[in-house]
């Protein structure tokens, strides 16, 4: 099939195979291996890992592989314990997928502009190029642009949607045609899925091993203080993910605080019901404002919104202890600010204050 200015096949998804993606040194790589992964279960006496056996429960190394917590999600997101990774917020899965498979100043890899800074910040720490590919008027993607930038060396497509910072879910079936014919991975960060109007991609997994769906803790469940991120991906990857993470990176508090909020399916579901209600009442409140020039269309806990002058509001609006983020200097995004939707009172503040503005 010839798109842009090359010609795509259609990938053999079933004889893929992973390993031929990693760099040589994870691929030959020996991971260590702690105390707690050569036992699993409980035992009355711990003698193995030189703890200090006073000061319980933190006394304790944590489960390296958090099986019980996995367990959970699994219930909750319907994806199989096994194809589950966690990480110290997303950001850290960010790190280890350039790590494991983009060889420092040989790979690069393809993302959409503007999405989310820590793509780009995580390629330049590990000495990999990062090639940009804006989106359209609409903010949305064209597979053909991205597989067009795309080359032999090319290990990783990064997609945010809903993204971020337009808010926005992308196409389907221009996603679809990136994981159908990019001979790499295909990551899918989906931070803000549970404000949106889709469904994740996580009932893709069989289909496409080369897939890797990002989800966090911080948005719907209320828990960015914990920093826990999810990565979903097949056995293989996950299995990639584990071997090159530290040994013990979800410390024990986060996953007994992790377990509490599982436990609490309700009241996130009823969380995400109010805000995407205050969501609905901040746009309506924000199509009043003259001073509003435009409003995308967004399926996530924000607003992207365009003004005249973005940081003479964005200062008049901390002189005045409201904190929007400025996105000005970010390619398409002249004259945006963004705006999370808060509680009924903290968004009429704002709203009053816009209202005022002169």
């Amino acid at each position: 099939m010839e798109i842009g200015n090359q010609r795509y096949y259609t990938l053999d998804l079933k004889k893929m195979d992973i390993n031929k993606l990693l760099r040589e040194n994870i691929r030959s790589l020996q991971p260590y291996s702690c105390a707690r992964d050569e036992f699993k279960g409980e035992a009355s006496v711990y003698m193995d890992a030189n703890e200090n056996p006073y000061n319980a429960p933190f006394n304790r190394y944590p489960d390296p592989l958090q099986l019980e917590l996995k367990e959970q999600i699994s219930l909750v997101k319907g994806v199989p314990s096994e194809n589950i990774f966690l990480g110290n917020g997303s950001d850290e899965p960010i790190d280890l997928l350039y790590r494991a498979f983009c060889e420092p100043r040989i790979d690069n890899v393809v993302a959409i502009e503007p999405t989310y800074g820590m793509y780009k910040v995580s390629a330049s720490i590990n000495d990999v190029e990062y090639r940009k590919v804006l989106l359209n008027d609409n903010f949305d993607i064209e597979a053909y642009k991205l597989l067009d930038k795309a080359n032999d060396y090319t290990k990783l497509i990064w997609i945010c949607s809903p993204n971020n910072p337009t808010g926005n879910s992308l196409n389907h079936k221009e996603i679809y045609k990136l994981l159908y014919w990019f001979k790499g991975i295909v990551v899918i960060d989906e931070a803000y899925i549970d404000f949106a109007s889709v469904d994740s991609y996580t009932t893709y997994l069989d289909q496409f091993p080369n897939l890797v769906i990002l989800q966090t803790f911080s948005k719907a469940w209320g828990s960015a203080a914990i920093r826990l991120g999810m990565a979903f991906a097949s056995t293989e990857i996950i299995a990639v993910l584990n071997k090159i993470k530290y040994p013990y990176n979800i410390n024990i508090l986060t996953q007994k605080q992790a377990l509490l909020a599982l436990k609490n399916v309700d009241q996130v579901k009823e969380w995400v019901k109010t805000l995407l209600d205050e969501r609905t009442v901040l746009i309506k409140g924000l199509k009043k404002i003259s001073l509003i020039q435009q409003i995308y269309p967004t399926d996530a806990n924000f607003v992207l919104v365009k003004v005249p002058d973005a940081n003479l509001l964005y200062y008049h609006l901390v002189n005045k202890s409201i904190i929007v983020r400025n996105r000005n200097t970010v390619s398409l995004c002249n004259g945006c600010l963004r705006i999370t939707v808060g509680t009924p009172k903290e968004n009429r503040i704002l709203l009053e204050e816009l209202k005022n503005f002169q």
